[in-house]
């Protein structure tokens, strides 16, 4: 009898240990620096993947006078042309074929991935398909179209890490204008929101993400230059990009501190800014554009890095490559 006892009590032990280890596992405080550096690289790539989307599809619609209001369509390759389904420039994105049709009272480009960007840097699989009312003209001031992404795939290359992309974004033309114009001096700010991004990560987890960022348009030392801040506030937080739950479950929110800035001349790579990633139990300060040292750099020939910042009892300080 004693022994059956001990036998049941060792089981019980066991079964209370492996239970609080699942659940431990399945929601992690997320506060410890692989966490925290994790968390990090997580909003770096969906931030600029999400953003890369949104490069593509400004591409396409500043190329197409049926979305542009443009009385011409710019230049394109050789396709066969019918009245409702439109040829399109191929040759605006390295990893994607495009398709446009306007037959019905809701116009479309799909933008199918099936490969390599041009740098070669990453690959994607998956459809964006953007859509509009038929008589929207996209240089128009408050012109609004709708960008569904659906199983976006992107693989990056230096270390095979995956996420996977689905929703709804829209996105706002606030002040009018045509990229095409930006390089005559007239700056254009889109904005770019989303109650839906959801998110699946290399572990599995799939999480949701809110979106509000705004992007202004320039044009300096001859090439575009894109500018990004929040949008968003949070009672006495503002400049809000996104905010949601991460791939351990825990809530948080991204400030923009300082403007993410992509240059034309850098192979459209983000060039500086800063971000802060707040959290009830701990906050952290991500900067980029810096070199493997942590110093602020010029366009580089390899990654740039960014640096990661957090306090607990003391600061801890990482870099990272992006």
């Amino acid at each position: 009898m004693k022994t059956r006892s001990l036998y049941l009590l060792w089981a019980i032990l066991a079964f209370t240990i492996t239970f609080n280890a699942c659940k431990k596992d399945n929601k992690s405080t997320g506060q410890s620096s692989e966490e925290l550096q994790t968390q990090s690289d997580d909003q770096t790539q969906v931030s600029n993947e999400t953003d890369a989307v949104t490069d593509d599809v400004n591409a396409m619609l500043s190329n197409q006078a049926a979305i542009t209001g443009s009385s011409v369509t710019p230049g394109y390759k050789e396709g066969i042309a019918t009245q409702d389904v439109k040829p399109v420039q191929q040759d605006l994105i390295c990893d994607a074929s495009v398709t446009m049709d306007t037959s019905t009272a809701t116009c479309n480009i799909t933008i199918t991935y099936n490969g390599s960007n041009c740098a070669g840097t990453r690959t994607r699989t998956g459809v964006v398909v953007v859509s509009w009312t038929k008589g929207t003209h996209w240089k128009d001031m408050g012109a609004v179209v709708n960008v569904s992404i659906q199983n976006l795939k992107i693989t990056r290359i230096r270390d095979s890490k995956s996420i996977t992309l689905n929703g709804t974004h829209t996105y706002t033309n606030v002040n009018g204008g045509s990229l095409i114009d930006v390089p005559k001096g007239t700056p254009v700010t889109h904005k770019v929101t989303s109650d839906d991004m959801s998110i699946t990560f290399d572990n599995g987890a799939k999480r949701t993400w809110h979106v509000a960022r705004q992007r202004v348009y320039s044009w300096v030392n001859n090439g575009y230059v894109i500018t990004t801040t929040g949008v968003h506030t949070d009672g006495s937080t503002t400049g809000i990009s996104e905010w949601g739950v991460n791939r351990w479950g825990n809530t948080f929110v991204t400030q923009i501190t300082q403007p993410l800035v992509i240059d034309q001349n850098c192979s459209w790579r983000l060039t500086q800014g800063e971000v802060k990633v707040i959290r009830p139990e701990v906050t952290t300060t991500i900067t980029f554009g810096l070199d493997a040292n942590g110093n602020a750099t010029t366009c580089p020939d390899g990654s740039y890095y960014f640096k990661l910042v957090w306090e607990a009892g003391k600061t801890y300080t990482f870099i990272l490559p992006y």
